[in-house]
């Protein structure tokens, strides 16, 4: 867990530091990609906390989600039909999810805690 939370803070002082650049062009692939990866994640810590985690699922379903969105919404786009919408509804649908399965495990694991000194 605690090279996890090391991972993910290298990760963001890198993306707040680097001058990285992309044309405008390509935000919303990179958006509906970003959502994606988001998804992920928020799988991987409730596949976790269900001690399901596997890392080949997860780098998999990782980068496969964030390419597979990208390219739905790049080719949607070229077609002039927003499929970058399937995207987003079915990843931010499962992220909302896997953040109220977390929220739950979380508060489970609470209520447990506090009646156990009780």
């Amino acid at each position: 867990m605690i090279l996890a939370l090391v991972g993910l803070l290298g990760g963001i002082l890198l993306g707040l530091y680097l001058p990285i650049q992309y044309p405008v062009a390509y935000s919303l692939y990179i958006s509906v990609a970003i959502l994606a990866c988001m998804d992920s994640v928020f799988g991987a810590i409730r596949a976790n906390m269900e001690d399901k985690f596997n890392t080949e699922i997860f780098v998999s379903g990782f980068f496969g989600n964030a390419i597979l969105a990208g390219f739905l919404a790049y080719i949607g786009d070229k077609l002039g039909v927003p499929l970058y919408y399937a995207a987003i509804f079915a990843f931010g649908g499962r992220l909302f999810h896997n953040f109220a399965m977390i929220r739950r495990y979380l508060l489970e694991r609470l209520r447990s805690g506090s009646n156990s000194t009780e």
